[in-house]
């Protein structure tokens, strides 16, 4: 864990103990539960209980009942807790009350999340990110601030700006927020200029989405290794989040049938929405490929919890209508093949060992290339819009000119082929 003495320097803390704090009020919360565990322990911290109380409605002062407020002040003094974290996320008001019940430091899952990805972010764009998401969270909670989060050195959640008591200037926070827009609206324009040269060459684009750790960038790295390109791979590691950054890869299957594969952050229950709108430029990358592959833990026994916060976060940033396939990843490890209830495609994979991974190839080519003709065109030269059309649109492989005219030789669609068939060259 990473906080900040008063000079402003980063130290460290050698580990951090925290109970754990749900409000059940008519959905079971195990799941999410679970997840807010796994989040901690990727944040270096050690659960050593949980509480979970079941209301109508979250109480306004202290989000948990009086009586369980003193039942976990008791329980992190016999326990030895230094640090409580909230399943939901807690206003300032909250924040300031628990702390001064309970007598620790109190965070959300809001802030423990940012927190991870502070600490995950690597590039300039990803960095910037993450700030606006905790600019625009701590803006809001100014007035009644807890301690965790109104001075440097609280701990957890002290990634990201490095500026003394941010709470005292509500016009440096406005200003340092307009700024990274703005300097993301830069970034999100040029990623835009980069997408349309994709759609311009034709190349088509697939997208690696899922749950956080479900095994995308191994995937990726197993689909750049069988296609000869292992010095292009991505960072892999069995941690949450440990990519932020959006990764970019050509996969050539064949000549005439290559694809742009992305790789995508992952995503978690009860994602912060700040966190969504800021990286709401990168999930764009998703909303415009072509194609889906859903990366889905099978070795995971709630794999059907992760599959729907994944469908949830799809369908909330306006993919949910894109063409899926469901990859069923790290078989080599799961005690049973899952049933897929999708009514997607399906395909059960294990990108560590390479088992069935010529499979999904072969399910991603049917899917882009299948309806698509290799074939030669011979167009007049009067016909020169045509000529213009097909290499706008098409797969070019060749284009020669003869004295009767462009030779075209490429993969058409379909529908361009039976329009021009009658300029076939034999």
């Amino acid at each position: 864990m990473i906080r900040f003495d008063e000079n402003n320097e980063i130290i460290r803390e050698e580990e951090y103990r925290a109970i754990l704090v749900g409000l059940q009020t008519r959905e079971d919360i195990t799941h999410s539960m679970d997840e807010l565990e796994g989040l901690a322990e990727a944040d270096g911290v050690e659960v050593i209980g949980r509480v979970i109380q079941s209301l109508e409605r979250p109480n306004t002062a202290t989000f948990i009942g009086k009586g369980k407020v003193e039942e976990l002040a008791e329980m992190c003094a016999n326990m030895e807790a230094d640090t409580v974290i909230f399943n939901d996320e807690l206003s300032g008001v909250q924040l300031r009350n628990l702390e001064e019940a309970v007598g620790v430091r109190v965070i959300d899952r809001t802030i423990l999340i940012l927190d991870i990805f502070a600490d995950r972010a690597t590039s300039r764009e990803g960095k910037l990110q993450v700030e606006l998401a905790q600019l625009q969270y701590r803006m809001p909670r100014l007035t009644g601030f807890g301690k965790s989060l109104s001075r440097l050195g609280g701990g957890i959640g002290t990634r990201g700006p490095g500026e003394k008591k941010l709470e005292t200037d509500r016009r440096h926070i406005a200003g340092r927020i307009d700024d990274i827009k703005a300097e993301l609206k830069k970034m999100s324009k040029n990623r835009a200029v980069q997408r349309a040269g994709r759609e311009k060459s034709s190349i088509p684009v697939v997208a690696l989405m899922g749950y956080t750790n479900s095994g995308k960038s191994a995937v990726m790295n197993k689909l750049l290794e069988m296609t000869e390109k292992e010095e292009k791979t991505v960072k892999s590691q069995d941690m949450l989040f440990a990519t932020l950054d959006t990764q970019h890869r050509k996969i050539s299957l064949e000549p005439g049938a290559e694809f742009i594969l992305i790789d995508t952050v992952g995503f978690v229950s009860k994602l912060p929405h700040s966190l969504v709108e800021a990286f709401k430029s990168t999930l764009d990358e998703v909303k415009y490929a072509d194609l889906l592959i859903h990366v889905v833990d099978a070795a995971y026994e709630e794999r059907d919890f992760q599959i729907d916060v994944t469908n949830n976060v799809i369908n909330q940033i306006g993919a949910g209508a894109k063409e899926k396939v469901m990859a069923y990843n790290k078989m080599d490890i799961a005690s049973e093949k899952p049933l897929d209830a999708t009514g997607n495609d399906a395909v059960y994979i294990s990108a560590l060992t390479g088992d069935n991974m010529d499979q999904l190839i072969a399910v991603i080519k049917d899917k882009l290339f299948g309806s698509r003709i290799h074939a030669s065109l011979l167009i007049p030269y009067d016909k020169g819009s045509i000529t213009s059309y097909l290499c706008e649109n098409a797969e070019i492989i060749s284009t020669e000119y003869t004295a009767d005219g462009t030779l075209i030789e490429g993969y058409f669609s379909a529908e361009d082929y039976g329009r021009y068939e009658k300029y076939g060259a034999l």
